[in-house]
């Protein structure tokens, strides 16, 4: 069966994809408020904070506020990645370079003998999820279409107010989206079309870095409007 107004090319339908979730995020994020940007559903989530206020040995932005971020270490949920990734040929340490973590670390997950650190998989604000969706995104322009030079993590200027925030956030995805558009066939099975430095997109055709970009973005939206979900009801008793 075929969808009306499908595209049959290769990148017609994930730019489709993009383009539907895109529509549906925007519609979800409409009315975010300041206070419920920064909500905490759970104590010690990851966060929006000041840099004097930081609660993680590794968050980071170029400015007063900045994103949370944990020791290094890989989640237990992307263990099975890991074995992956050593089974079709890459190197421990090239494993933990893209990780951000020890060769150490890698080899006692291979073994079965790692385990997840306390905050590998934290809970996470509405601003910590945009935050990360930002940096990335931007990094993901600068280092496909741009000079390839900023550090992703310094190129976003975080800000407590939502909808400064979304003003800035969709600008740099739409700028993203309308060069994604203009790339070829070629450049679509070009390994390392993307040199983003936070990944491992470069030892892949970029058409499965785009695909990868489209499940980050649908994922994250789809906790963001979980947590507004919360939000909501956060003071509803039942019944």
């Amino acid at each position: 069966m075929e969808t009306e107004g499908a595209r049959p090319d290769r990148l017609g339908p994930l730019l489709d994809q993009f383009d539907q979730a895109r529509e549906m995020a925007q519609v979800r994020l409409t009315g975010l408020g300041d206070e419920e940007y920064l909500w905490e559903p759970v104590p010690g989530c990851w966060s929006l904070r000041r840099r004097s206020e930081a609660a993680t040995p590794r968050a980071f932005g170029p400015g007063e506020w900045v994103l949370d971020l944990g020791a290094a270490d890989i989640p237990a949920n992307e263990y099975a990645e890991v074995a992956r990734q050593a089974a079709d040929g890459m190197t421990v340490a090239k494993i933990a370079e893209d990780w951000s973590v020890s060769v150490e670390r890698v080899e006692q997950i291979l073994a079965h003998t790692g385990a997840p650190e306390p905050d590998a998989t934290p809970i996470t604000t509405i601003a910590w999820r945009l935050g990360h969706l930002h940096f990335e995104f931007a990094g993901a322009w600068e280092w496909t279409f741009g000079e390839r030079r900023q550090d992703p993590k310094l190129m976003v200027d975080f800000t407590p107010s939502a909808a400064l925030t979304l003003e800035r956030f969709w600008a740099v995805i739409d700028r993203w989206r309308d060069s994604v558009a203009g790339i070829t066939d070629e450049q679509l099975d070009t390994v390392g079309f993307s040199q983003y430095p936070y990944s491992n997109d470069r030892d892949y055709p970029y058409i499965g870095v785009l695909t990868s970009a489209n499940l980050e973005f649908i994922h994250h939206m789809a906790e963001i409007a979980l947590l507004r979900d919360l939000w909501r009801s956060r003071f509803t008793s039942p019944g």
